[in-house]
């Protein structure tokens, strides 16, 4: 069996892409492996190796459990090197592949293109190499990605079940969830925290069957959803808090202020007051 090694971040999930895996599946079968090199944020205090690597290994999981479900097609993963070159070259290393293919923007848009990525990776890599072309900003995504924003509210059931009715629809288009979770102050108790409320959003989803991967970010949520924003590609946000007695994100007026920062649709979604005073 082949194994095959591609490399991509934004245009995962390109309709070209998925027809060049599909097309090795076809013919045989393959073993496939997904190296995502890490992006880093354009906003916020939190420009850190952790946050590049863990929005890389949310692309990772959520392009997995896709793959998975969608295609049957089982692949591995792993988040590689901030220059692209250096992560082909590393997972060429790690991998050994037999094929590699290449997923880019249009070369107008490319910065990989720019840096003359596919023709190195041919000149040094060893192996056939495949460049495919996506344009997803004109072609779309066989899927809904759908950016939530959540601190405390993250495990509430009002989130679930608003999050639920997306998927209800048996003939909807496959959504994807992707949570950003504020972390409130600095590393120690104020992470683990965040990373503690992250793990049981993801819970709750997976039990509940939806696509779901997230992390930690900008403690303010403001900054953190434009992060999200500029890191992936996202059709809806949905952002949680508590009322307005009690939050202080209505009082900063995060939802409307998000609004104004995207062109896509901003849910509010608002959840049951607890008795202590609460920041989302």
């Amino acid at each position: 069996m082949a194994r095959i090694l591609v490399v991509a971040n934004e245009t995962i999930g390109g309709s070209n892409l998925i027809e060049a895996v599909q097309k090795r599946v076809d013919e045989g079968g393959a073993e496939f492996i997904l190296c995502v090199p890490r992006t880093r944020p354009r906003d916020g205090n939190i420009i850190y190796d952790e946050f590049q690597y863990e929005a890389a290994q949310v692309r990772v999981d959520l392009a997995r459990a896709w793959m998975r479900d969608q295609m049957g097609v089982e692949v591995q993963g792993e988040v590689g090197d901030p220059d692209p070159y250096t992560a082909t070259m590393d997972a060429i290393a790690e991998w050994h592949p037999d094929e590699i293919i290449v997923s880019t923007k249009p070369a107008t848009i490319s910065g990989w293109l720019r840096r003359d990525l596919v023709d190195r990776i041919r000149e040094n890599g060893g192996v056939p190499v495949e460049h495919v072309v996506t344009d997803i900003d004109r072609e779309g995504l066989p899927f809904t990605v759908v950016l939530v924003i959540a601190n405390r509210t993250a495990s509430t059931d009002e989130l679930l079940s608003h999050l639920r009715e997306k998927i209800a629809d048996p003939g909807a288009q496959p959504h994807l969830f992707i949570v950003i979770v504020p972390q409130e102050g600095g590393e120690g108790v104020h992470a683990q925290r965040a990373r503690g409320r992250l793990r049981q959003f993801l819970d709750r989803t997976r039990s509940a069957g939806l696509l779901s991967s997230g992390m930690i970010g900008d403690p303010d949520p403001y900054i953190a959803a434009k992060n999200g924003l500029q890191m992936f590609r996202v059709d809806e946000v949905v952002v949680a808090t508590f009322g307005a007695r009690r939050s202080g994100w209505q009082r900063a007026d995060v939802v409307g202020r998000i609004r104004k920062a995207t062109q896509v649709p901003v849910e509010h979604v608002i959840a049951a007051d607890r008795e202590t005073a609460d920041v989302s």
